[in-house]
Parts: C-alpha cells; sequence; structure tokens
C-alpha cells in the first residue's frame, strides 16, 4: 500500500473508533436519566434487563473500540515504514501512541461507571 491507501484506511479506522462509542455512551446516559426517575426502585429483573443491556453494549463496544484502535496502530507502523512525504502522513504516525488511551483508558472508564451504576441500581 502507498502513503495515500494508508492515510485513508487511517481514517476509516478513526470514524470506527468514534462510532464505537457511540451506543455504550448513549445506553449510559440513558440509565444515568432513567436513574433521574428511580430506575433503583423498579423490579429486579428490570434493573437486571438495565445492566444486561449495559454490560453487553460496554463490552462490544469496548472490543469494538479495541480492536479498531490496535488495527489503527498497524496502519500508523506500516505508514512508517514508508518514506512518508506529507505532514498527514507524519502526524498519523505521531498520533499512533494515542490510539492506547482508546484501547485502555475508555474501557476502564466505562468499567468505573458501570460499577457506580450497578452500585445505584442494587444497592441503594
Amino acid at each position: 500500500m502507498n502513503e495515500r491507501d494508508l492515510i485513508e484506511l487511517w481514517g476509516k479506522t478513526r470514524w470506527h473508533v468514534i462510532v464505537s462509542q457511540l451506543a455504550p455512551t448513549g445506553l449510559l446516559g440513558f440509565t444515568v436519566w432513567l436513574g433521574i426517575l428511580n430506575l433503583a426502585d423498579t423490579s429486579l429483573a428490570l434493573r437486571i434487563s438495565a445492566a444486561g443491556i449495559l454490560l453487553a453494549s460496554g463490552i462490544l463496544g469496548a472490543l469494538a473500540q479495541y480492536s479498531a484502535a490496535t488495527e489503527g496502530m498497524a496502519i500508523a507502523r506500516d505508514l512508517a515504514s514508508l518514506p512518508v512525504t506529507t505532514a498527514a502522513g507524519r502526524q498519523v504516525v505521531s498520533l499512533a501512541p494515542l490510539l492506547n488511551v482508546v484501547r485502555f483508558v475508555t474501557p476502564a472508564i466505562f468499567i468505573v461507571v458501570f460499577v457506580a451504576l450497578i452500585i445505584e441500581l442494587f444497592l441503594p
């Protein structure tokens, strides 16, 4: 692949990272909103269902983020092995280490928020 192809592939991978964050973030926000409406006072089955949906969405989102970020890092390594001639190519290579935030920090934040919501749902 040439530099342009790799930069285009990087853009697609970056878009996958962004999209993979939408569902878990939306569900967490919706659950917090429901919490304001006293979700903790609903039936146990409904609370377990809400927790399960959040967990499944979070796991799938984290896997999608991790895989897209890992692919992005591989693209940057391939790009670094070429004689990069554009500022965009150099920028992709220099930003690649930040994908570790997507791989590790974002899922860690989800876990903390998920645990806080579980505590609120089941230990009010």
